[in-house]
């Protein structure tokens, strides 16, 4: 049985976290997809990045509270945390997906 990642809690999540993880063009590609799809593998964003920088990539949303990633035998599956970023900031993910469409992020 594989480890859940660990998730900061609501009151854990920091917008200096936040921006520092939408900073980098290849984790807003991966958020807009997200918002599009829902949850997905992770496998998913291979296009993205090799399987090393992804899980980095990842990771970051993850620490930064952006993302819930949950292991299904060998495979994580991510989702982007829409209620509890809407709840701590309200606006600021439709904002960032939106400014990331715009700059042609996708």
């Amino acid at each position: 049985m594989s480890k859940q990642p660990t998730h900061p809690n609501l009151d854990q999540i920091e917008l200096n976290s936040i921006f520092e993880a939408v900073s980098d063009p290849i984790r807003r590609k991966i958020l807009l997809d997200l918002s599009e799809k829902g949850e997905s593998n992770c496998s998913t964003f291979l296009v993205y990045a090799p399987k090393t920088n992804l899980s980095y990539h990842m990771g970051k949303l993850r620490e930064a509270g952006m993302i819930f990633t949950r292991y299904e035998g060998t495979q994580r599956f991510s989702i982007i945390r829409k209620d509890d970023l809407e709840k701590k900031f309200p606006g600021l993910l439709d904002t960032i997906l939106k400014s990331a469409k715009i700059e042609g992020d996708k």
